[in-house]
Formats: C-alpha cells, structure tokens, sequence
C-alpha cells in the first residue's frame, strides 16, 4: 500500500489535522485523488488523521451488470461509445501520471454498496486505509469483482482480516446503516461528485487536485491551529 500519511485513527495527537474524504470504489478520480492528497500530505509534513467515507456513484448498477463500463458510461450518460472511449484514454493517462495503471478492457462494473460495507469493517479493524488502497487496486488495475462477498472476502483476507469474519459480517449487512450515514452526510454538506476533502471539519476540497492545493490547505489549517493556541 502506498500512503504518505503520518498517522492512523489509532495514533491521531492534538497536533493531528482530521481529514474525511467521501469517495467511491470504482470513481476513477477517487484514485487519481487518493495519490495526489497522499503527495500533498508528504509535502505537508504533519501528522494528518484520514477516514473515508461512503458515497455511491451508481448505486442502480447491477451486482452483475454484463456490459462494459464503457458501454455503462454510454448508457448511463447517453454518449456516443466513441466519445466515453475518449474520456476513459483521457482519464487513463492521468492516471499513468500517478503511478496507477488502469486497465478498463478487464474491470468488472459492479454495484459498490458492499464494498463500502466492508470499509466500514475494516475501520473497526483498524485497516480502513489498507483496505481502501487495495479495492481501488483490485477495481482498476487487476480486474477483480468488487460486488461480491466471497470475491470481497478475499481482497480481505490478503490484508491479514479474518475471511470468515467478512463473510459473516457482509452477509448480515451489519454495516449498512453507517454506509447509509455516510451517504445522508454528504448530502448535508451538498457534496454532488466524489472526491471530496473535507480538512479539519471546515474546509472543503472538491475533486482530484494537485498535490501543492492539499499541502496548501494543510499548512493553513496547521496555522489557524497555532494562532488559536497562542490565543
């Protein structure tokens, strides 16, 4: 897992800024973003707590829908198919700038209800952030089906959590109820897209910005901070 930030919910000290980010598993963005706010956070230097949250892009979206997602973007935005391949090459190429190897001729468009589900457990456990990098890796890179338990459970168990623990858990659907308090959150704030920062309780950052945007807002809430002690 790639992840420049100082601390995790555990470890977070007065001194630690709290960041929630409102994100999806198959948002393209959402990855790009992750990268650029964990390059921001470096070039911050501090310690910076992060917790994600749920938000549901498509949530219509068959568990098994058998298309493409070019051909699902196509339906779903009513475009020519060339012009979503356009927009996905587009896309892609950003991502290459990030280091992420997208791979859209094998990704699986799913519904992701389930996979936030089981962000939420991994929270529980402690590994929210490992498990977020590795449903982004599993969605975009390798292909994997990430609407499913028993395929859910394995991306699971290869961070160390307890399969049988997951599939019990996802299949009692122990953690819908924060998945939808998340979802009921975002729409408070009037947040429309993902990804979207909210740095400190107060100031939002909205979409896949650059790295010096991040570190900017960061260093501005570490200031706020020090005059409010000074005060």
């Amino acid at each position: 897992m790639t992840d420049t930030t100082n601390v995790n919910e555990a470890t977070a000290t007065a001194d630690t800024i709290k960041v929630d980010i409102w994100s999806d598993v198959q948002c393209p963005w959402c990855y790009i973003g992750k990268r650029k706010f964990e390059a921001g956070a470096a070039m911050y230097g501090g310690a910076v707590e992060v917790e994600y949250h749920s938000y549901e892009l498509s949530p219509d979206t068959p568990v098994e829908y058998a298309g493409t997602p070019t051909q699902y973007l196509s339906e779903k935005k009513g475009l020519p198919i060339a012009e979503v391949e356009s927009m996905l090459q587009r896309v892609t190429g950003i991502a290459e700038s990030v280091g992420l190897h997208y791979d859209y001729d094998s990704i699986h468009q799913t519904n992701t209800v389930i996979s936030h589900e089981l962000l939420h457990y991994a929270k529980a456990k402690g590994r929210q952030l490992d498990m977020k990098e590795r449903l982004l890796k599993a969605y975009f890179v390798e292909g994997r089906h990430v609407g499913r338990i028993e395929d859910l459970a394995d991306l699971a168990a290869e961070i160390g959590l307890d399969r049988s623990d997951v599939v019990r858990v996802l299949t009692e659907h122990a953690y819908l109820a924060d998945v939808k308090a998340d979802v009921a959150q975002a729409a408070e704030y009037g947040i429309q897209g993902v990804p979207f920062f909210v740095i400190d309780g107060k100031y939002g950052v909205s979409g896949a910005q650059d790295p010096d945007t991040f570190a900017q807002v960061l260093n501005q809430v570490r200031t706020e901070k020090s005059e409010e002690t000074i005060a």
